[in-house]
């Protein structure tokens, strides 16, 4: 069974940053792709970010387009949201996901697996 394990949030002021971690147990697909969605509640599951199997590729949602990068170490298991010049409208709780297929995917449906979820509070 494929586990996803996030680490790394918290509260943080308007403006400060906060690096989100999640370490995969096992693979899906040596070439599988990665993501980072997050939640408000009583919305939808919203795309933050994803990256291919080599981290050559991302991609990001507008919102979080040059504040947040993605990034992953295959010898780890593990990927990486750097979130930085929060914002208030930030505040959700961050997943990350694993595929087995190939490349990026940007719905919740794309992906297979899904870690626990990690709380961001950004205050104003």
């Amino acid at each position: 069974q494929v586990q996803l394990v996030e680490s790394g949030g918290g509260l943080v002021q308007a403006g400060g940053s906060l690096r989100l971690s999640c370490v995969v147990s096992q693979r899906t697909s040596v070439r599988g792709g990665l993501g980072w969605f997050r939640e408000v509640r009583g919305k939808d599951r919203q795309f933050v970010a994803a990256i291919n199997w080599s981290g050559g590729s991302t991609y990001y949602a507008d919102s979080v387009k040059g504040r947040f990068t993605i990034s992953r170490d295959n010898a780890k298991n593990t990927q990486y949201l750097q979130m930085n010049s929060l914002k208030p409208e930030d505040t959700a709780v961050y997943y990350c996901a694993s595929r087995g297929a190939v490349g990026l995917g940007t719905s919740v449906r794309d992906y297979d697996y899904w870690g626990q979820g990690t709380q961001v509070t950004v205050s104003s």
